[in-house]
């Protein structure tokens, strides 16, 4: 049977909701217009002049990764997968984000690096730089383009507006505001956004626990609409591939995505390092993660949750093409516009619509700012014009906003012709974010890494990553040898390739940097363990001490596994 087309749009904004949508896009263009007097350094426009505290840092860190994908892609994961998406909140995200905290945010921040590539460089040299700095700005433009074409997508379905339109009129307003202030702007505006989020996002979980009779009730609901289906527990399916309906071993999550991919992201990712970079001393930018932490594991409640609702009140079958239909014909990444439509009426439409809006200007934000970042002192100050002024860095850092923002158009368009929006951005992990990882990582904690070496292994690293994915392209069956099973899903294949990548750029790092010579232990003080001198921080209390916090957000992630276990 074919299911009925769905209809043009799903909602009718009234004018309340509308006028609540245009005091907010009048409202962050009033933040960057007042900010620009404060941006005329380059220290303050690509690092805010480091003067935020850990809590806007810390907020800003966690906003930057809240954006639309977040909210629609994982409330559709969930609705795929049930709730082993939040995985991707908390084994995916607490421990690395307290690792950086506590262990790599001082080499960062002692070393003044402007960026990631940045720390490469002072480690490994130019070529190391070139070739971090060339893939961070690639993966970091179609990640914007991934976020504007999601929003626009959302705007289309949701409202019927013209996705064209959309994509135009958002983006040329993200434009505007990080031309005008920089990334103190983006953050500024990050904070707020992470607010309207929470806000417009809470409406649909605590309205649909009270419709679906609790948690409890909500599960039970799902047993009897997928009986043989476990979608509510974390760990206790995930023995064998076939138990759990990501297709996936414990093993994939474990070391895939909790080591490789979700460490490679939250510790060398400029995205959201450069947020924590802007924290006003070392204390404030190792408590920035720990504060982003302590939020990232309250955010399945407003991102995994609806989608777990859809699952207990929203019928899904499934087509012939393997997918879901919920409500007459709507598709997963629909589910977070159904649940608005059932429960918001107007100006709390408005609000949820205006949090998405917000939700996808804050991930661009995040994008372009970091964009100009890499490439104003990483590719252009590097290989072209090394000695220029700082007013004239400012300048090209202004200008690379327009073009990344024109470039992420660009990769909008480019994204259309993708299936899976989701899928997609896993796999740009695994190519650009997995082998970065080993290599930083080798670089903070072993002084023998060589300049050759740390080139190498992330050249290798990244090659060998896209060459997997292009051969389960060409040869599904060499799925099996990728992700160990047959039976597994484009994201348990993402999450072990992510893990190839990095031991393949481990290994030829460590095998190269022995037949080579390093540079000498003068050169590298600030930027290796054992050679840093970290500030001692015996003079605060206990409560004052970052690790004391990292040690209670360990514990509550703890707890919280084991209740969901």
């Amino acid at each position: 049977m074919t299911p009925a087309a769905p209809p043009a749009r799903l909602l009718s904004l009234s004018p309340v909701d509308l006028a609540v949508i245009s005091i907010y896009f009048g409202f962050v263009l009033a933040i960057g217009f007042y900010l620009k007097r404060h941006t005329r350094t380059g220290e303050e426009f690509f690092l805010a002049g480091r003067e935020m505290t850990a809590w806007v840092a810390g907020l800003s860190f966690l906003a930057a990764n809240l954006g639309s994908l977040e909210l629609m892609g994982w409330a559709a994961a969930a609705y795929q997968y049930g709730i082993l998406a939040t995985h991707w909140y908390w084994v995916g995200a607490i421990p690395a984000m307290l690792f950086l905290g506590v262990v790599m945010m001082p080499f960062y921040y002692i070393s003044k690096t402007h960026s990631v590539p940045g720390y490469l460089q002072l480690r490994y040299g130019e070529e190391a730089r070139g070739l971090a700095a060339v893939s961070f700005g690639l993966m970091t433009v179609l990640m914007s383009g991934i976020n504007m074409y999601s929003m626009a997508l959302v705007m289309k379905v949701v409202l019927g507006w013209d996705i064209h339109f959309s994509i135009w009129v958002s983006s040329l307003t993200v434009a505007v505001y990080v031309f005008l202030g920089g990334l103190l702007s983006a953050i500024f505006n990050e904070v707020l956004q992470f607010a309207l989020i929470w806000l417009g996002s809470l409406l649909i979980p605590i309205l649909g626990l009270i419709e679906a009779g609790g948690w409890s009730g909500m599960a039970a609901r799902i047993a009897r609409n997928f009986p043989g289906q476990d979608y509510t527990h974390l760990w206790r399916t995930m023995g064998a591939f076939t138990d759990n309906p990501m297709g996936i071993h414990w093993t994939g999550i474990v070391f895939g995505l909790g080591w490789v991919i979700s460490f490679g992201y939250w510790t060398t990712d400029f995205l959201v390092v450069q947020r924590v970079l802007a924290a006003r001393d070392l204390r404030s930018a190792k408590l920035a993660p720990i504060i982003g932490a302590a939020f990232k594991m309250m955010v399945p409640f407003i991102v995994i949750l609806p989608g777990l609702l859809g699952l207990a009140l929203l019928p899904m079958k499934l087509t012939g093409e393997g997918q879901a239909v919920a409500s007459g014909g709507h598709s997963y990444n629909e589910v977070l516009p159904l649940m608005l439509a059932r429960y918001c009426g107007p100006g709390l439409l408005g609000l949820g619509i205006t949090a998405l809006i917000a939700g996808f200007m804050s991930g661009m934000a995040g994008n372009v700012s970091a964009f100009a970042t890499v490439w104003t002192y990483d590719i252009y100050g590097a290989f072209f014009k090394k000695r220029a002024s700082d007013a004239h860095y400012v300048s090209v850092g202004r200008w690379c906003t327009i073009l990344g923002v024109l470039v992420s158009i660009g990769t909008a368009y480019l994204v259309m012709q993708f299936m899976s929006i989701m899928d997609y951005v896993q796999a740009l992990f695994s190519f650009f974010i997995a082998p970065l990882f080993g290599t930083v990582l080798l670089g903070m904690l072993w002084k023998r890494a060589t300049p050759a070496g740390g080139f190498w292994g992330l050249l290798a690293g990244t090659l060998s990553s896209i060459g997997m994915w292009a051969w389960v392209k060409v040869n599904p069956g060499a799925l099996a040898y990728i992700a160990l099973s047959s039976h597994a899903r484009d994201m348990a294949e993402n999450m072990y390739r992510g893990l190839w990548s990095w031991l393949i750029c481990v290994g030829v790092t460590v095998g190269v940097s022995l037949a080579t010579r390093p540079k000498p232990e003068a050169e590298l003080e600030g930027l290796v363990y054992g050679l840093t001198a970290v500030p001692s921080e015996s003079h605060l209390r206990l409560y004052q001490r970052p690790v004391f916090w990292a040690c209670a957000v360990a514990v509550v992630f703890g707890v919280l596994n084991f209740l969901f276990w």
